[in-house]
């Protein structure tokens, strides 16, 4: 392992838990950069972090620029529990008004945007980040996006009326196929730089997952105090809302996303998938 340097993003997340609870296991030494979606693609988009679990809407936006880690992803086949619209309105109607969004991810977005437009019979879409924080605009009865643990924080504690809308479980509804919320992205640069650090890591990547589910329990109780879940909620979620794997089902999705991004202005192009074999 001398020599080897990769610079790895993590997304503070508990979604990404299963990737990284165990990975010092496998003998696993690179640096590690935390941040939400949005910090981590730009840290993949400058050059500042060599691969990551990222948006997979920034490897469409920059795919020349990068590769995928075969077989690994951040995924739901339905409800994902943890990436919500919440609203008073009726879904057909939530485009009508004004929609807080995330600052956090740009796929959340851009897939709430399409759910909208080319399921539900919106014409426009008013969203935008607000200046104070999402969750006020929750609390004020207001339209708005939440992703990760502040979503799950916020699904816990909603005021009545208020409807919580999972796009996961929204676009299996829709399509029957899972959607792919993040990819392990990485730059081309330093696949032809590293490749066998890169070799190296996918597997451990693999390892450590293995590892995490063998025991779900143990790495739930292990995280809990600093979880907006229980272990048993924890465990529920890693185990019946995530998928971490990149099936020819996932990537159909994913293509799917794609194209519906080019359909409705938010891609110029449909990105090729370029794996790091």
């Amino acid at each position: 392992m001398m020599g080897l340097a990769l610079k790895v993003g993590r997304i503070s997340y508990v979604n990404t838990i299963p990737f990284f609870h165990h990975l010092s296991r496998t003998g696993f030494s690179q640096c590690v950069v935390d941040g939400v979606p949005a910090e981590l693609n730009a840290g993949l988009a400058t050059g500042t972090l060599d691969l990551s679990p990222s948006s997979s809407f920034e490897y469409a936006r920059d795919w020349r620029n990068y590769l995928l880690l075969p077989g690994l992803s951040i995924s739901s086949l339905g409800a994902v529990r943890s990436v919500l619209l919440f609203s008073r309105l009726p879904l057909a109607e939530v485009a009508k008004e004004k929609i807080a969004l995330t600052a956090e991810s740009a796929t959340s977005s851009n897939l709430l945007q399409v759910l909208l437009k080319e399921f539900c019979g919106a014409r426009t879409f008013d969203g935008s980040v607000p200046a104070a924080p999402v969750e006020t605009v929750v609390a004020d009865g207001g339209s708005a996006l939440l992703i990760g643990d502040r979503a799950l924080r916020t699904a816990g504690s909603l005021q009545k009326g208020m409807q919580v809308y999972d796009l996961g479980e929204l676009w299996y509804r829709f399509t029957g196929l899972p959607f792919v919320f993040a990819l392990w992205i990485l730059r081309r640069q330093a696949f032809v730089e590293q490749p066998e650090a890169v070799r190296i890591l996918r597997g451990q990547l693999e390892q450590a997952l293995a590892y995490a589910f063998a025991d779900l329990p143990g790495m739930a109780a292990a995280v809990a105090s600093v979880s907006p879940l229980s272990v048993d909620e924890l465990v529920s979620y890693w185990r019946d809302s995530m998928s971490y794997t990149l099936t020819a089902e996932h990537l159909a999705g994913l293509r799917l996303f794609f194209s519906l991004c080019c359909k409705h202005g938010l891609l110029d192009e449909e990105p090729e998938l370029c794996f790091a074999e």
